[in-house]
């Protein structure tokens, strides 16, 4: 995603707390109005009374790579965003969950299977998701128990080969971790 992309994508109405820094205006320390100017090299509200600044930072997110006879696990969204599209299965860190604890959860809670992790993938930034921009910590793994049946927030779970992926793909770091993995292990 280029600049002039995330411009456009975050001037509509459903980036909306991307421009308006999620609601923040009133300090939360002290109750002044915030100001919004320069501190630190950015544009960010910031407390001219106490000094607080808001730093909107993205959210830590994870999910794993599940390969089976050369196809890729995914999911299927049942919710916004991205409902109908198609995502490895992934999500968002919990407080106190190491990120691989959150790719074993979500696996679990999306897919129904159990999953031991066997070396990190990549990293990822998505900046297309309305709720956040997210950092998203991708694991290989291995499935050890379960049984493949959606839950949580997907509709459906399957394999994909990789010729022959959903085309309705729901956020480009998804979008890219499937470019870099045919890149890395299915191109010789």
């Amino acid at each position: 995603m280029n600049d002039d992309d995330l411009k456009y994508l975050i001037s509509g109405k459903e980036f909306k707390s991307f421009n308006d820094y999620n609601g923040y205006q009133w300090c939360p320390r002290c109750r002044a109005k915030l100001e919004i100017g320069e501190m630190d090299e950015s544009i960010r509200p910031h407390c001219p009374a106490c000094g607080f600044i808001y730093y909107q930072n993205p959210a830590p997110a994870a999910g794993a790579i599940i390969i089976r006879d050369n196809k890729i696990l995914m999911v299927e969204r049942s919710i916004s965003p991205g409902k109908g599209d198609w995502c490895i299965p992934a999500g968002f860190t919990e407080w106190n969950e190491h990120p691989q604890q959150t790719a074993v959860r979500e696996l679990k809670e999306e897919t129904g299977l159990e999953i031991s992790i066997t070396s990190m993938f990549d990293v990822f930034m998505g900046m297309d998701d309305p709720r956040t921009h997210a950092v998203l910590i991708l694991y290989h793994a291995d499935v050890t128990g379960g049984e493949l049946i959606a839950g949580d927030d997907a509709s459906d779970a399957r394999y994909f080969s990789f010729d022959n992926l959903p085309s309705n793909i729901a956020f480009q770091a998804h979008r890219d971790a499937l470019a870099l993995y045919r890149k890395r292990f299915l191109e010789t």
